[in-house]
């Protein structure tokens, strides 16, 4: 009898052969674990990606096209059996014990559904070694633990908006959390493929966080599924490898998605007055766009807003009313905060 794996690690590539050269050599060092398995799936790159990995001890899955983070990932964890699966970003790089603290938390809390470890800026880390710094700062794109607040921004514990947190310790304990970063999640490898998934619709960027919206969700009728964030491990994320902070399709995936990530899982008792605040909130942020010379990127919003509309069919607003539990989304604006209170922790 072939026993189950505990865990499948999958970074899923698209011609990144140079940050597999840089971090995979890594995550092969400190994930020297007898029932683990590196796993790269290969996004239908076209430079040599697929050559370098041939050569490195890891399962190889060849997709035949670029199908987005969403539906690659998907794709990946099709052919996967193991009782736990990790989703790494092959800009990350991983430090000693990273995954077997995670597990052993997971093992002990049969509740939890998923989680992150804290993750900090590569770059600030180059900054810190080199003595520019004084201390590292968290990554934009997950932190010590993503949040949601009334309107439906994302903010994380360590970033709110554009600002970003040094790491003196402050979010050191193990904390219940919204939603977890695709740039290292953890999940029990059941609860993935019993919520089909990340949404293919959304391509990329916060797909994760719908994911764990619907983790939440279940919560409704299955007791626990909690999401934590697990500060003991630690990673070092580059962040923007694919696309740039302020790139265009960046600026469109993030509206078009949170948009529709909203009327997935939000119930119309809710829906209908978010969705008229983030009409005039999202054509104020396009107007700041153009007040501050990013014309492509305010055009970017105007057609995420015209996509939404064209998807919002394919999702059925929920009736119900909304009864989640530890949802952590706050009851209160993140924007209101960061511009009008000058809150920036």
């Amino acid at each position: 009898m072939i026993q189950k794996l505990r865990c499948s690690v999958v970074i899923l590539n698209w011609n990144g052969e140079a940050m597999l050269r840089r971090f995979l050599p890594l995550v092969l060092e400190h994930t020297q674990l007898p029932d683990v398995e590196i796993v790269v799936a290969d996004n239908g790159s076209t430079d040599d990606s697929l050559k370098y990995l041939r050569e490195q001890p890891v399962r190889l899955i060849t997709l035949a096209e670029n199908y987005g983070f969403a539906e690659g990932y998907n794709r990946a964890i099709e052919q996967v059996d193991a009782e736990y699966v990790v989703l790494l970003n092959s800009d990350v790089e991983v430090t000693p014990h990273w995954l077997e603290r995670m597990l052993e938390y997971m093992d002990a809390h049969v509740e939890v559904a998923a989680a992150q470890p804290k993750v900090l800026s590569w770059h600030s880390k180059q900054q810190f070694d080199q003595g520019e710094v004084a201390a590292i700062r968290f990554e934009h794109a997950g932190a010590a633990g993503g949040m949601m607040d009334m309107l439906g921004y994302p903010y994380c514990r360590g970033r709110m908006m554009s600002y970003v947190e040094e790491d003196h310790g402050q979010y050191n304990e193990v904390a219940p959390i919204f939603w977890a970063t695709g740039a290292c999640l953890l999940m029990r490898t059941r609860v993935y493929k019993e919520l089909g998934g990340l949404d293919a619709n959304f391509f990329a960027h916060q797909e994760e966080i719908d994911l764990c919206w619907r983790i939440h969700r279940q919560c409704v009728v299955d007791t626990g599924r909690l999401i934590v964030s697990l500060p003991h491990s630690v990673v070092y994320h580059v962040g923007g490898g694919t696309l740039g902070y302020e790139n265009p399709r960046k600026t469109f995936l993030n509206f078009r998605n949170n948009l529709l990530m909203l009327r997935k899982n939000l119930p119309m008792s809710r829906l209908w007055w978010v969705m008229v605040v983030r009409f005039f909130m999202d054509y104020l942020a396009a107007l700041q766009m153009l007040a501050t010379r990013q014309p492509l990127n305010a055009k970017a919003v105007f057609q995420a807003r015209w996509a939404y509309h064209q998807m919002k069919k394919q999702y059925a607003v929920l009736r119900t009313k909304e009864r989640m539990k530890n949802n952590c989304i706050a009851q209160r604006s993140i924007v209101w905060d960061f511009y009008v209170r000058r809150k920036k922790k």
